[in-house]
């Protein structure tokens, strides 16, 4: 656990550094602005929006009052972190779900830094940890721990029952972050959901050795989600092409999707150096937020 924060303060650093560099600008950006909060109202003016009035104060009979907004300084950010066995898959301390559990750590604490609202929802096929969201470094080393030790009781995936509890859960519009490996199906209506009630994030994990086979024969394969043993001939035909082809075509569906509905989308490989892919991500929405 130690060691954990120890790396992830470490990458932490590195991200805030880098973002206050070459962004010029506070983390704050990096999460865009959640939402208006009702801050007064004024007297009308040519050319406001009607949508605006505030009709029980108008009624009053002392003119035509608009209600005026804040951006809300406080923001929420969820994160939906997929745990079902699918995710064990790398190498040791580099499967799947210790590289999402790692960026989980690092924005966590990136986020407490800026005195945002940090909740957890962990799922399977079922809902296996829920943390209310709360501030403070206190928040995000329970978050942390919590994530440590999470040993899931089931090993299947289901995305829909995930994003349906947090459709119902998070009532305020959020940053929500869901990573996962995205082996599921018929989950869009409620990524749309998602994604038009909330800011969101999508993090798609994947491993080589999903996609780069060697020829080996036939060797035996282990389904981690059904526990099926299935034995596998690796040096037939086209069969490592396919297996490769599979995991691009749902990542293409993936992109494809996010780009239509206005979703930050990034993919990453459990071997490679999520951090620069981060920076990348947090760019693109810094900009995104000086142009909207």
């Amino acid at each position: 656990m130690k060691e954990l924060v120890k790396k992830l303060r470490k990458y932490e650093i590195q991200i805030r550094k880098a973002i206050n560099s070459q962004m010029k600008g506070d983390f704050r950006s990096v999460f865009k602005g959640t939402g208006l909060e009702f801050d007064d109202v004024r007297p009308y003016q040519y050319g406001d929006d009607i949508r605006t009035i505030d009709w029980n104060v108008s009624a009053k009979g002392h003119g035509t009052f608009v209600k005026t907004f804040r951006e809300e300084k406080e923001q929420t950010v969820f994160f939906i972190l997929d745990v079902s066995a699918s995710q064990e898959i790398g190498a040791e301390l580099k499967t799947k779900v210790d590289i999402g559990k790692e960026i989980c750590g690092v924005l966590t604490l990136s986020a407490i830094k800026e005195s945002s609202h940090v909740g957890l929802i962990c799922f399977s096929d079922q809902r296996e940890l829920y943390i209310r969201p709360g501030k403070g470094i206190g928040q995000a080393y329970q978050i942390i721990h919590e994530m440590v030790h999470l040993r899931p009781h089931h090993k299947g995936t289901n995305l829909n029952k995930a994003m349906s509890f947090a459709l119902n859960t998070i009532k305020r519009r959020s940053v929500v972050i869901l990573i996962s490996d995205f082996i599921d199906e018929n989950y869009d209506k409620n990524l749309k959901a998602l994604a038009r009630k909330h800011d969101l994030v999508v993090i798609h994990i994947s491993d080589k050795r999903e996609s780069g086979l060697p020829k080996l024969g036939i060797i035996p394969v282990i389904d981690k989600e059904s526990g099926k043993t299935l034995w596998i001939n690796t040096s037939f035909g086209d069969f490592r092409q396919k297996i490769s082809h599979r995991l691009e075509e749902r990542k293409s569906r993936i992109n494809d999707f996010s780009k239509k509905h206005q979703i930050n989308f990034i993919s990453l490989d459990t071997a490679e150096d999520y951090v620069p892919r981060l920076l990348k991500l947090f760019r693109v929405r810094n900009q995104s937020t000086k142009t909207s």
